[in-house]
């Protein structure tokens, strides 16, 4: 098993040389994709990659979305020949010492998917706590099962033979919504999930990139794709569930 760490970035700064810190003790690849950033974080990211010979940066010419940005990175870090890869967000809202009980976890449980399972503080706006909620039952519904704790928090392990399959054969929401759509895509597939409870923080003067209009309109082309999706394979996820 080879595993290496990928990191999405958009006009995210003020972290990443913390982060980079926390993560080269591990000794591991560093996968980071600048996803058309601004000069500032670009010159930041570039700094970051001349002085950790561990990071391996990607770039993208324009800003297309989280998403695209991840599996960006997936398909790079599966092309270089890993087997897995953690991801972390890089807006400082995770809770990295927790990196070592992920990756642990996963060298147990290789096959499965490990997904952070968030829990909040005070820091959370309440809309973000509530839509979360609401796009956790539609995951429900389309996987047909409890087992996603959690859909939307960037801080997983993906097993990327299953994983680079199904974005390659699979047409995604290229900004917020992939996060939950590749669960539900995983889920399909028999992949196990294990959830791991994590602290999750909104730091003061945090930023944040979601926009309410676009992002939500994306969400809910997801999940009306997922939903039909889900039909169309209702009879084998139902033998399933009653197989299992």
């Amino acid at each position: 098993m080879k595993y290496c760490f990928v990191v999405p970035v958009f006009n995210h700064p003020h972290h990443l040389a913390a982060l980079l810190l926390h993560l080269s003790v591990f000794e591991l690849p560093i996968i980071m994709i600048n996803d058309g950033s601004d000069i500032a974080c670009t010159e930041v990211l570039h700094q970051l990659a001349r002085d950790y010979p561990l990071v391996d940066l990607v770039e993208h010419t324009h800003n297309m979305g989280k998403g695209q940005a991840v599996m960006t990175g997936l398909k790079h870090a599966f092309e270089c020949g890993f087997s897995h890869a953690l991801q972390l967000d890089a807006d400082g809202q995770h809770d990295w010492q927790d990196v070592e009980n992920f990756l642990e976890t996963s060298y147990k449980h290789p096959e499965a998917m490990v997904i952070g399972q968030p829990i909040f503080d005070e820091t959370v706006p309440k809309k973000r706590l509530y839509g979360r909620y609401l796009t956790h039952i539609w995951v429900w519904i389309n996987s047909l099962s409890l087992e996603i704790k959690d859909s939307m928090c960037g801080f997983r392990i993906y097993p990327l033979v299953q994983t680079v399959h199904i974005l390659n054969t699979a047409k995604f929401q290229p900004r917020m919504g992939f996060d939950s759509e590749i669960l539900v895509r995983l889920k399909w597939k028999n992949v196990p999930f294990i959830n791991i409870p994590t602290h999750v923080i909104y730091p003061e003067n945090g930023i944040s990139h979601f926009d309410i209009w676009r992002d939500n309109i994306g969400l809910a082309r997801a999940h009306s794709r997922l939903f039909g999706g889900m039909l169309i394979r209702l009879p084998q996820l139902i033998y399933k569930k009653i197989k299992d």
